[in-house]
């Protein structure tokens, strides 16, 4: 039974490292067996999904994808998520912290993946990994490209929660599609009805999303652990006690919460 309420499952794998524990490879592959990870592949054989949405940090990944789902007649929507910064002509190496702020775009067509890897080119060799609006503004295409602008880390969240400086959101040649969550996280009902009142003032459309990086709540332990090898830095200890994890309180961003959705 599919709730009322549609609700669009956003993926990512292990190709946006140490964001996810799900991996391109099937099950029987060594490699996953190995790392103890879950195969998205299987995940979506298992639950007769049609399409699957990817929204990846980098393209590395791309190739597989496309070649693992078409092995399983799976759609293939992929979505690259990177910085919006204010001017990437001065964009220092490691980012602003307090300006930049994320988007996601995504390919509408095959016509639209070349794009996108040329937008993701530019961005890494001119922006080290990020774009400004005029930058965005020469690539996009309404006909090739879609940008939605993500439920955490966008600009509205950034200002709210992370009292940053983002500034706001030119949309003056496209319309964003904004993506609203429910993780039970403590901020997301006030942030919802920012996105909400955001989209109402602006006429802009929203979309009901989860974000999916393991596949069940008992997993979250294994998630964190991981986040927590990965994001490693000097001066900063990590542990299980005290991962120092920034807004990763809850076991809800797992294909098993979405199906909880899904059935009720």
């Amino acid at each position: 039974m599919v709730s009322w309420v549609f609700m669009l499952p956003l993926f990512k794998t292990h190709y946006s490292v140490g964001k996810s524990l799900l991996t391109l490879k099937p099950a029987k592959d060594p490699t996953t067996e190995k790392i103890g990870a879950t195969s998205l592949v299987d995940i979506c054989a298992e639950n007769n999904l049609s399409t699957v949405t990817l929204v990846e940090d980098s393209l590395i990944g791309f190739l597989e994808a496309k070649k693992q789902f078409d092995a399983i007649n799976v759609n293939l929507v992929f979505g690259l998520r990177l910085s919006l910064c204010t001017d990437m002509s001065h964009a220092p190496a490691k980012g602003d912290p307090l300006t930049d702020h994320k988007i996601i775009v995504f390919a509408k067509n095959g016509e639209g993946c070349l794009l996108l890897n040329k937008l993701y080119s530019f961005a890494q060799t001119k922006g080290f990994g990020r774009i400004d609006s005029e930058g965005l503004k020469s690539f996009y295409n309404e006909s090739l490209l879609l940008i939605a602008i993500p439920f955490y880390d966008s600009f509205l969240f950034n200002n709210a929660f992370v009292y940053n400086s983002c500034c706001l959101l030119d949309h003056s040649f496209f319309s964003p599609l904004l993506f609203l969550e429910n993780n039970l996280l403590p901020f997301d009902l006030t942030q919802r009805e920012m996105v909400t009142s955001y989209s109402s003032k602006y006429s802009l459309e929203t979309l009901e999303t989860k974000s999916v990086y393991y596949e069940n709540r008992s997993d979250f332990e294994a998630y964190q652990t991981y986040k927590c090898i990965c994001s490693r830095t000097p001066g900063r200890s990590k542990t299980l006690d005290m991962p120092n994890l920034d807004h990763c309180g809850s076991p809800e961003f797992c294909f098993e919460s979405y199906l909880d959705h899904e059935s009720s």
